[in-house]
């Protein structure tokens, strides 16, 4: 039987993952993509926690499609501004990227 726990643990690893490809990254779409597995990490603690600690709400469930919805519009004003600097720069290295330096 699956407990709370295994929901807690595939949760931390997805979580880690995605901090690690946050961090590590000098790509910009991986660091997106890391971002986005730790909004998912967090959704399926949202989904976990809602369906064992109140079975018969749906507040869990709903948190988690407006997670959703905002990661969606997160990815795609994200990649649109990775776009724009590839096309000035030519690069997605986020090390050669100085637009933003004085």
């Amino acid at each position: 039987m699956i407990t709370l726990t295994h929901y807690l643990v595939v949760s931390a690893l997805v979580f880690g993952l995605g901090l690690y490809a946050a961090l590590s990254r000098r790509n910009a779409v991986a660091m997106l993509m890391g971002i986005e597995l730790m909004l998912n990490a967090a959704n399926i603690n949202l989904v976990a926690f809602n369906k064992y600690g109140a079975p018969g709400a749906m507040q869990g469930q709903i948190f988690a499609l407006i997670v959703i919805t905002l990661a969606a519009c997160e990815a795609a004003v994200g990649l649109a501004l990775i776009l724009a600097a590839y096309r000035r720069f030519e690069t997605t290295y986020v090390d050669d990227l100085n637009l933003m330096r004085w």
